[in-house]
């Protein structure tokens, strides 16, 4: 059965309701003035690195969009702009660029505002050359980084230009960048995929309750799940299957770039690079009954789909987070469980970038799980899984896959033993085990920060874990 997309509120980060106006003079007005000495430029001529701050762009029209222009020397220096991406065509890669109306004075703020220095004014909105990066735009919902390749003329819209995909490095030249931003739960698409999911979240600054009335941490949003699996044909009514329970988790986005490096090898290229997700992550669910032994269930619950914009200095830097959160069950259709297990812990995923190394794949986690309820009747063996495929990419262009899989496995062994009198009876051991498995891929997008193309997937590696919880021994029922 098909659902409608649940929107939990309209994200601001990423919509921009951009409002077009053409241009008083045509794109080729030899009065264009030259861009300013913005402070990064002003840093590298000192042969200084700046060190950027890396946090969540603002809100809206407020995202600012970030041009740079190719300086005398060849160099390019961004800057804050007031110009917005109107419209954008992927196929034709044309834009239309629109400056804003020229009274920029926001209602009652008596006073006009400021226009970075550098930045192009509406006389001159842009040249061949220049590379603009905008925070999500219509026609480009993913944001856009390009450079402006030729300038077609102006429309009722603005100026139209068409563009060609660039790099990170032509904005963030030989600045330095660090840091995580919180993703906000508010602003996260959430698509459900079967009956009964419901959701919740809580906003840094405000916090929600979820359905079990518990109130969350702030900066979390958590989905809670249960679903009817197929029970084995022999099993009795009284063990009927099922899996249920919720995840929570708080992502954050971290970002790093290092291009004091930046030059030597002729080109603009970083020293080095990061680009991951990190987050606290809880889960906690119920498997009752005894699972079919038919086939693997994999039942994929809710796609979880944000474009954070963090603002790295003066360039808006677009996340494209997705997320599918996901039940599995492996069972033989033999063992019938009651079991409820408590998960909690960390995760970071991601590629990190040196020349000498290129790019490597870093994966960590420290999770730990505990059982609340146990029970195992019959033998055989049981896994359920309540894991996340997640994918991290910058405008559009997905640069990492990882699949988060905490677990939990059962397995009881029995032997029969006969009296001389004909009476029987069926003994054996059985145990639980937590775990939980990492993996996936970094893509060969990543390219967009100004690194050599890969030209193959590079595994995460197969992070794999596993402790026991609980064991005993006893009889067991057939």
């Amino acid at each position: 059965m098909r659902h409608a997309t649940r929107r939990l509120l309209v994200p601001a980060l990423t919509a921009l309701a951009l409002a077009a106006s053409g241009c008083s003079t045509g794109p080729d007005s030899s009065d264009r003035p030259e861009a300013g000495p913005t402070p990064a430029a002003t840093a590298a001529a000192g042969d200084a690195t700046e060190q950027l701050d890396v946090e969540a762009a603002p809100q809206g029209e407020a995202t600012p969009t970030a041009v740079a222009r190719r300086t005398t020397k060849g160099t390019t220096d961004a800057a804050e702009s007031t110009l917005k991406v109107a419209a954008y065509d992927k196929r034709t890669r044309r834009a239309v660029i629109a400056a804003p109306p020229r009274d920029t004075n926001p209602p009652g703020s008596g006073s006009p505002t400021a226009r970075p220095t550098g930045s192009p004014t509406a006389a001159a909105p842009v040249k061949t050359g220049d590379v603009i990066a905008s925070a999500p735009a219509p026609g480009a919902p993913d944001g856009l980084l390009a450079e402006v390749t030729e300038v077609l003329g102006t429309t009722d819209r603005g100026t139209e230009v068409r563009t060609a995909p660039t790099t990170l490095s032509t904005l963030l030249a030989d600045d330095k960048a660090e840091g995580q931003v919180p993703v906000d739960p508010s602003t996260v698409d959430v698509e459900p995929l079967v009956e009964g999911v419901k959701v919740s979240w809580a906003r840094t600054g405000g916090a929600t309750f979820g359905p079990s009335g518990s109130k969350l941490p702030l900066g979390s949003l958590r989905l809670d799940v249960g679903a009817a699996l197929a029970t084995a044909d022999d099993a009795p009514v009284s063990a009927a299957a099922s899996l249920s329970g919720f995840v929570q988790l708080a992502p954050q986005v971290e970002f790093s770039y290092d291009g004091s490096a930046n030059g030597q090898s002729g080109r603009p290229a970083p020293g080095s690079a990061f680009l991951g997700m990190t987050g606290d992550w809880t889960a906690q669910w119920a498997l009752k009954g005894r699972a079919s032994a038919k086939a693997t269930q994999r039942i994929p619950f809710a796609k979880l789909h944000a474009d954070p914009v963090i603002q790295v200095g003066p360039v808006p830097v677009v996340v494209n987070l997705d997320l599918t959160c996901y039940l599995q069950v492996e069972a033989d259709g033999r063992i019938t469980l009651d079991v409820r297990q408590d998960v909690q812990g960390d995760f970071r995923v991601g590629g990190t970038y040196a020349p000498g190394n290129g790019w490597t794949p870093v994966s960590t986690s420290d999770v730990k799980s505990t059982p609340v309820r146990t029970t195992v009747t019959a033998a055989g063996q049981a896994k359920a899984t309540l894991g996340a495929e997640a994918s991290v990419g910058l405008y559009g262009m997905v640069g990492l896959t990882a699949d988060f899989a905490p677990y939990l496995r059962a397995e009881a062994e029995a032997r029969a033993d006969a009296a001389t009198d004909g009476t029987a009876s069926l003994t054996g051991t059985w145990a639980l085990h937590g775990g939980f498995d990492l993996s996936g891929n970094l893509q060969l997008q990543l390219a967009i920060f100004g690194t050599p193309i890969l030209q193959h997937r590079i595994p995460l590696g197969s992070l794999h874990r596993e402790w026991p919880l609980a064991n005993g021994k006893g009889a067991l029922a057939a």
